[in-house]
């Protein structure tokens, strides 16, 4: 699966066989990345896509040299579950 940073459209993507995309929506807010919202295509869920793109963010952000905010409630799972990704984690106050 290719994973592209379209950064016109504000999203990483992927481009599925039916000719839909799973994306990671995203926003910049002060230098850092704000995960907005993770998609995936209904025939595609419950297959790893979305965790696959998940990381490939997390390790462009580290590529990167970037934090990220986190407003997806997937987003923020998957850190959970991958505690190595912490320190890329910006908390906002109240959040």
């Amino acid at each position: 699966m290719e994973i592209i940073n379209n950064k016109k459209a504000f999203r990483f993507e992927a481009l599925m066989e039916n000719g839909e995309y799973a994306v990671v929506e995203y926003r910049w807010l002060k230098g850092n990345m704000v995960i907005m919202h993770t998609v995936v295509p209904a025939e595609y869920r419950k297959q790893g896509i979305g965790a696959a793109i998940m990381k490939y963010v997390l390790d462009y952000l580290r590529e990167q040299h970037l934090k990220t905010v986190i407003y997806c409630p997937f987003a923020e799972k998957y850190v959970k579950e991958h505690p190595e990704y912490n320190d890329l984690v910006v908390r906002l106050p109240g959040r």
